[in-house]
């Protein structure tokens, strides 16, 4: 099995902790596909590229300044070596200042042939590497991590989950959240009942596009609750068939 490219999804990471991965991605779905040989995975370990016997990969910041800045020198030489090695696809780094990890970039990204990771520890990076080598800069959230190696770990397995021949039903990836810039509706499953809670009738209908109305309805009710922004962008779009949910909320603001 392989890649959306006909080989192998490649990847590759730069860090000073290459001995956190694969991690968790060496289990579940990720680590099948990972033996199966649908995405290979390569480390740099940054300390390689230090200029002192110490392997010193940062140094005080220029203005001074609490914390210690990755030196653009020693960063910019282990992705140098990737790239020589064979890494692919866009160079991303890592870091709480970049653009929010989505569900339409992680699709893209699976739809290339690979990604080249770095992982940003201490105060950040020293800007002019960002600049030199055009990184992309993403980020998962408005929260800081200890380091970028949790961060890539999420990254990776929001793409390789995309990845043909990783899951198992295309049908469950088009239903997910995200996908149509929803939320993902609710789900159910055996005893019937529990706890004097029902699952709803619409779902035991056997009916199928009564059970899709219900599903999208409530996908649509579940975002415009908890994701106004979501919702604001959902609502704006002109749909071919609005759900009843969809109409009666259409022109009004979450």
């Amino acid at each position: 099995m392989t890649g959306p490219s006909g080989s192998r999804w490649r990847v590759t990471v730069a860090t000073i902790f290459p001995e956190m991965f694969p991690g968790p991605l060496g289990h579940s779905l990720a680590g099948k596909a990972l033996e199966a040989g649908i995405w290979m995975l390569e480390t740099v370990d940054i300390r390689d590229f230090a200029r002192d016997k110490h392997g010193s990969v940062d140094d005080a910041p220029f203005g001074g300044g609490a914390g210690m800045v990755m030196r653009p020198d020693v960063v910019d030489d282990a992705l140098t070596a990737a790239r020589a090695a064979g890494a692919v696809g866009p160079e991303i780094y890592l870091t709480p200042r970049g653009r929010v990890l989505d569900q339409a970039r992680a699709r893209a990204l699976a739809d290339g042939p690979g990604i080249t990771l770095l992982c940003g520890r201490y105060e950040g990076l020293d800007e002019r590497v960002v600049e030199e080598r055009g990184l992309e800069e993403i980020s998962l959230g408005d929260f800081v991590l200890s380091g970028g190696e949790l961060a890539a770990m999420a990254l990776l397995d929001a793409c390789i989950r995309l990845l043909p021949g990783v899951v198992g039903a295309d049908e469950s990836l088009a239903e997910e959240s995200f996908e149509r810039g929803l939320l993902e509706h609710p789900h159910y499953t055996r005893p019937q009942e529990w706890r004097g809670r029902r699952v709803p009738e619409d779902l035991l209908s056997g009916h199928h596009e009564r059970i899709r109305a219900w599903r999208l309805a409530r996908a649509e009710e579940t975002t415009r609750e908890r994701r106004p922004d979501l919702w604001a962008r959902y609502a704006a779009e002109d749909k071919e068939e609005p759900t009843a949910f969809a109409r009666q909320v259409k022109g009004r603001r979450p």
